[in-house]
């Protein structure tokens, strides 16, 4: 077995878990590289020495790794998305952080765990992403696991989004901006901004707007096989687009199409931390003192 190693950013107070983490890899016999930048992060700042493997971006992210192993929070594992893309590798997210709602294995705990997740006793949570395309600009990364928003640019006016379903109007959104958010950000951003809850399993994306100029505007969700158009109008021609907080600004002549990536991320799911266990326990979603 072969494992990539994943990472933002450690801590010196966290030395003595990543010492234990590769030093138990290696007793297991299982074979790991680590990505490159998280490599340089560890030696540095931990003075760790580690394997010269590396990998850095999806092009040298071997097909054969057998499991993606995150640490940070969830942020961690939308960036991580950007390399595995359509690999099919599982992603398992150790939260070193705080909410860690995709990460849901909290570091402390990893080693307990370990053994079962190396030795396939978890569940798999296919994910559904959003993919934007555009025939007046380039994007780097034309996808997103949590959301695609476009919201206002260097202005404290609203901006005016025209929506269409399958060639179909939907509404004139006046509003701060947009969100089209997949099942997985259903948690994030849009619930925030009044989204509702949807299950990961569900095949659909969440329309919701920031700040909304009309009291009778509500998160829409639409089937997620549907193609979004939108059309967006501001004072300063200009708009922002974010694809899981990766930022770029756009001339308001660009039209954006939404649909359906043809990939999904595998998130790793432990047996004793599902869905609906994370949600009471991280989100204290229904919490009750009468229960």
């Amino acid at each position: 077995m072969k494992v990539a190693i994943y990472g933002l950013k450690a801590s010196e107070d966290q030395k003595e878990f990543f010492v234990e983490l590769f030093a138990e890899l290696e007793r297991k016999n299982i074979q790991y590289t680590v990505e490159a930048a998280f490599r340089d992060i560890l030696e540095s700042e931990l003075s760790m020495s580690l394997p010269s493997e590396v990998f850095s971006c999806y092009e040298d992210l071997q097909e054969s790794i057998d499991m993606f192993f995150t640490f940070g929070g969830d942020g961690t594992i939308l960036s991580a998305a950007t390399i595995i893309q359509d690999k099919n590798i599982p992603v398992v997210g150790v939260n070193t952080g705080r909410l860690g709602f995709l990460a849901t294995l909290n570091m402390e705990y990893l080693f307990e765990s370990l053994d079962n997740i190396l030795n396939g006793e978890y569940t798999i949570s296919s994910r559904s992403l959003i993919e934007v395309q555009t025939e007046d600009a380039e994007i780097e990364f034309p996808f997103a696991l949590n959301e695609i928003t476009v919201t206002r640019r260097e202005t404290t006016s609203m901006i005016t989004v025209d929506a269409f379903v399958n060639g179909e109007f939907l509404n004139s959104y006046w509003a701060d901006g947009l969100i089209i958010s997949t099942p997985t950000g259903s948690t994030g951003y849009s619930l925030s901004c009044g989204g509702p809850i949807v299950h990961p399993g569900t095949d659909t994306f969440i329309v919701t707007a920031i700040a909304p100029h009309n009291l009778n505007v509500r998160p829409y969700m639409i089937a997620d096989d549907s193609v979004l158009d939108l059309k967006i109008n501001s004072r300063v021609g200009e708009y922002f687009l974010s694809l899981d907080a990766r930022n770029k600004p756009l001339s308001t002549d660009v039209k954006l199409r939404l649909k359906k990536a043809n990939f999904n991320i595998r998130i790793v799911e432990p047996h004793d931390k599902t869905y609906l266990m994370t949600l009471r326990d991280k989100m204290f979603w229904g919490s009750d003192r009468r229960n």
